[in-house]
């Protein structure tokens, strides 16, 4: 990562929500799943949120690098129907290292509807992809 990147640095990432990002297609093959009121799902809520935090790292990671989701702990308090538009408040909290934690916020146009903590840890893709090949037998 490049000296850039520091804690206290913030990033906003906007959303507008499709139907597909809604619960009945998490799991398309689940029943349990597609008998759900279609608002947006907290599955999706993740991924939003890690995508904010990625795109705050993008400027300051080096060629080469990604970045990996190591925990998350988060809320999601409310439902939001697929038209609205997400707003995602990302801050990094700490760097450490490889290690970076952020704090998250999300508000749709009405209310806050969740809201945690995130760590990623930044790490080179071919060393990576040497890691996965080794868990796959390769």
């Amino acid at each position: 990562m490049k000296p850039t990147l520091h804690a206290g640095l913030e990033w906003t990432h906007h959303y507008t929500v499709p139907e597909d990002k809604t619960v009945p297609f998490v799991y398309r093959e689940s029943d349990l799943f597609q008998q759900m009121p279609s608002v947006f799902a907290t599955a999706f809520m993740v991924g939003l949120m890690e995508w904010a935090c990625m795109e705050a790292l993008r400027p300051h990671m080096d060629e080469g690098e990604i970045s990996l989701g190591t925990q998350i702990c988060v809320s999601h308090s409310t439902a939001t129907p697929p038209g609205m538009t997400v707003t995602v408040q990302v801050s990094c909290l700490e760097v450490n290292g490889s290690r970076t934690k952020w704090s998250i916020v999300a508000r749709d146009e009405k209310d806050q509807i969740g809201a945690g903590t995130h760590e990623r840890f930044t790490i080179n893709r071919t060393k990576f992809e040497q890691i996965v090949a080794k868990k796959q037998g390769g």
